[in-house]
């Protein structure tokens, strides 16, 4: 576990590098977030998805409030060893998105405008006011 972290760049953003997660079984990918090497080693040694969340400078464990949490089935890495891919089972109401849909990319661009084309699968109003994200904004 040590030489794998030891092995990532985090340099390059500021002690946290992207991760692009994605459902094991469809492809799908269900979100974008970031890890620093502390959030790798615990995916690591959990088996759970842990992010470094940038908003609330602390340990992000996938579904510790939603109940929504991913299992880690294989973790890849790019060429330039900065960006990580997690291949998962997500768990729960089926929704990696804090939205409660189950990806993050829930709108494509119609025209001039985004088009929600996937439905909620949960209501994200079960996860409390302090939950951590902000409310999504219309045609953003």
């Amino acid at each position: 576990m040590d030489n794998a972290a030891g092995e990532l760049d985090f340099s390059k953003g500021d002690g946290v590098i992207p991760v692009v997660t994605q459902d094991y079984e469809s492809g799908r990918v269900l979100m974008v977030a970031y890890m620093n090497r502390e959030a790798f080693e615990e995916t690591v040694r959990t088996g759970r998805a842990c992010y470094f969340s940038r908003s609330r400078n602390r340990l992000w464990r996938k579904g510790e409030e939603s109940g929504n949490f991913q299992s880690v089935r294989e973790i890849r890495v790019d060429c330039d060893l900065d960006t990580i891919l997690l291949r998962v089972d997500q768990h729960g109401g089926r929704a990696a998105c804090h939205e409660g849909f189950e990806s993050c990319f829930y709108r494509v661009l119609d025209g001039d405008a985004w088009r929600a084309t996937d439905s909620r699968r949960v209501d994200p109003a079960k996860y409390g006011a302090d939950y951590g994200h902000h409310p999504a904004k219309p045609n953003a």
